[in-house]
């Protein structure tokens, strides 16, 4: 196997990209903007409102007493995720994407 072409190469090699990619967003203000639109887009569709009654639901079978904010997060987490409309993922891809070439053209 050539140098730089094992799994573990490309892991490290994607971690990094990530990490600028992460870093420039940041630098740029860009990762604040995209954020933002992201709870606007979440409020708009009616995902936050989906996650508190999901919150409510799950607080109210368990009992207050008997959940904390970390297992609520734990239990949240893949269903707030699957619930995210692909239209908005779309978008916020298709601003990363924008982003990144306005910067490669720098």
């Amino acid at each position: 196997m050539e140098v730089g072409t094992c799994p573990q190469d490309k892991k490290l090699k994607d971690l990094q990209m990530k990490t600028a990619v992460n870093q420039k967003l940041i630098e740029t203000g860009e990762r604040e903007r995209l954020r933002e639109l992201l709870r606007t887009r979440l409020i708009e569709c009616g995902w936050k409102d989906q996650m508190k009654a999901y919150c409510k639901d799950i607080v109210k079978e368990k009992g207050v007493e008997n959940v904390t904010v970390d297992d609520l997060v734990a239990e949240i987490t893949p269903k707030g995720r699957a619930l995210v409309p692909d239209a908005v993922k779309r978008e916020l891809l298709q601003r990363i994407r924008t982003f990144l070439a306005q910067q490669t053209k720098i």
